[in-house]
């Protein structure tokens, strides 16, 4: 007996799909994944970091989103980044306005089950976004980020920010993120 196929969806058959249902997806290469729920100190980092960022940029020309936000990276690939701004004008795939495609910065919080897509297969196709200035992943179980920003020949460049009192800024969105602010109230374990 063989294994049924996997069905590949189309971008259309997805976005018909996915405002049909509650609960978010996320389509990787053509296939639909459910996306599981997140832990306590997931969402803490997510509203610090959403809320630092949104008091930090609420006179300019540029929005922050949370977690519901759509962002399509291809025709075959869409996801649902942590925290994403957009800065200037922002652009939609269609009247729905609910996928964004021109973000400047993504961030995505790691989670166990997510650690290794969000690092690589997630940031690969991020990368091909040619609005996309600034990438981050914050770590959950410690005060660390990663901190990529795009150079001039299209290359990326990572800084590693750890620990307390670490801060680092965002050139292209004018920001600081101060890691003590954004891991307020999360507890870490002491083993």
């Amino acid at each position: 007996m063989s294994a049924q196929p996997k069905q590949h969806w189309t971008a259309e058959e997805y976005l018909t799909f996915e405002r049909a249902h509650i609960e978010r997806h996320e389509l990787i290469d053509g296939e639909i994944i459910m996306m599981s729920g997140a832990s306590r100190a997931h969402n803490l980092i997510v509203v610090n970091t959403g809320s630092s960022l949104h008091r930090q940029l609420r006179t300019s020309a540029c929005e922050v989103y949370t977690t519901d936000m759509r962002v399509r990276i291809s025709d075959r690939h869409y996801g649902y980044p942590d925290v994403v701004i957009v800065c200037g004008d922002p652009v939609f795939e269609d009247e729905v306005v609910d996928t964004l495609l021109n973000p400047t910065v993504v961030m995505e919080v790691l989670s166990p089950s997510t650690m290794q897509y969000d690092r690589a297969g997630k940031f690969a196709g991020y990368r091909t976004l040619a609005s996309l200035r600034e990438y981050i992943t914050i770590t959950q179980d410690e005060r660390r980020l990663e901190h990529f920003v795009r150079q001039n020949n299209n290359q990326w460049l990572l800084t590693d920010v750890i620990g307390k009192g670490a801060q680092v800024t965002l050139e292209s969105i004018g920001c600081t993120l101060i890691l003590d602010e954004i891991y307020e109230k999360v507890l870490f374990d002491s083993a």
